[in-house]
């Protein structure tokens, strides 16, 4: 159903979605005070995607660049709405919704920008039911929506519009090239689809996840029960339903590079239990993508691989880790339409150059 957010839960939905951002999507802390900033008393309206008009006009509208220049680099925050009317303006058509193209990290809060300062809705549904690095990883692209044409703003009022016909991979190169040549961060408008497109290509209600999952963090935290537990109960009933822990222990060390328009590396855990042997490996390209203990996969890309605080369950971004943190390492499914054939060929692990197989992490041996 239809449903108003409004500031008061803005906290909440920025730590669910650091959760659902698998460490990458840039944090969402900035974008939860830009928003906040614009909102003020009012409420945006989240439309429910099984409830939309099949002839509705929706563009999404998001962010790209390297989570790491985030953290020096903060939007002027009018970036986003120029986006959306340059993409308007070039279609000759106005948009009826904005929508999320990922529901995690600083991407969950980028519609809501736009929302409040348009007046426009947001749809309750995103493209990748998670982050991924770049444009073409999209369910919209898997099931037959493409991205261009697409419309990118700088903060200081540049605007391009890329048009590469059905060539979704393309229009990532290219719009990589321009957002490295802003400063590393570009803000965009894609993806223009109507409401019947958004119901058969979208991951559903990954905003009220996100936002059902940082509550649920809280409200345990406060209540001194187990957090880990209420992300497990909270996923339990969606399309997320398995989630497990990986590993527990300290990061020893952590390789970051910003490179190409990316944050890449690699983290390090060391266990805590004295009685566990091994060493635990995590690589990312601005966002987690494969886990391995003491060498053998435990949980790999599409699947979520989500750093959070030991005690507190606080998701930590690939860009806010440091040594001597002690972690925990949760494994979430994906949903089923993230697992097709077509699905993994467009963000499973071949597409990130990993030679080995995807296999869902409910299925990896626990030993």
């Amino acid at each position: 159903m239809t449903w108003q957010l409004r500031s008061v839960d803005l906290p909440d939905l920025a730590r669910g979605a650091t959760l659902l951002g698998t460490g990458g999507g840039g944090d969402p802390y900035i974008g939860k005070m830009l928003v906040e900033r614009v909102l003020g008393e009012r409420s945006i309206t989240i439309l429910d995607p099984a409830e939309l008009d099949d002839d509705l006009f929706v563009i999404p509208t998001a962010q790209m660049g390297a989570p790491t220049v985030m953290i020096e680099k903060i939007p002027a925050g009018t970036e986003p709405t120029l986006a959306l009317r340059t993409l308007e303006e070039h279609l000759g058509k106005r948009a009826d919704a904005t929508m999320p193209i990922e529901c995690g990290g600083i991407n969950s809060m980028i519609p809501l920008i736009v929302a409040a300062e348009t007046g426009l809705p947001v749809v309750d549904a995103d493209g990748m039911g998670r982050a991924f690095p770049e444009l073409s990883m999209e369910t919209f692209a898997v099931y037959g929506v493409h991205g261009s044409p697409l419309a990118l703003a700088g903060e200081r009022g540049e605007q391009v519009i890329i048009d590469t016909g059905d060539d979704d991979r393309q229009m990532e190169w290219l719009a990589r090239g321009i957002t490295i040549r802003l400063g590393g961060v570009g803000h965009i408008a894609e993806y223009a689809m109507s409401g019947a497109d958004v119901k058969r290509t979208a991951v559903p209600r990954t905003i009220s996840m996100a936002l059902a999952l940082g509550r649920a963090i809280r409200l345990a935290r406060e209540a001194n029960r187990s957090p880990f537990e209420a992300i497990a109960d909270t996923l339990a009933p969606t399309l997320y339903s398995h989630m497990r822990e990986l590993f527990a222990g300290k990061v020893t060390d952590v390789e970051r590079r910003t490179t190409e328009g990316f944050a890449k590396g690699r983290a390090i855990i060391s266990p805590l239990d004295p009685t566990v042997e091994g060493r635990f490996e995590i690589t990312f390209q601005n966002e987690n993508l494969i886990a391995r203990h003491d060498g053998a996969v435990v949980a790999i890309v599409p699947d979520l691989i989500c750093v959070v605080d030991y005690e507190s369950a606080e998701p930590i971004t690939t860009e806010g880790l440091r040594y001597g943190q002690r972690v925990r390492v949760l494994g979430i499914s994906t949903p089923d339409m993230m697992r097709t054939p077509d699905a993994l060929a467009a963000f499973g692990p071949a597409a990130f150059g990993i030679a080995e197989p995807f296999v869902p992490v409910e299925s990896h041996d626990r030993t």
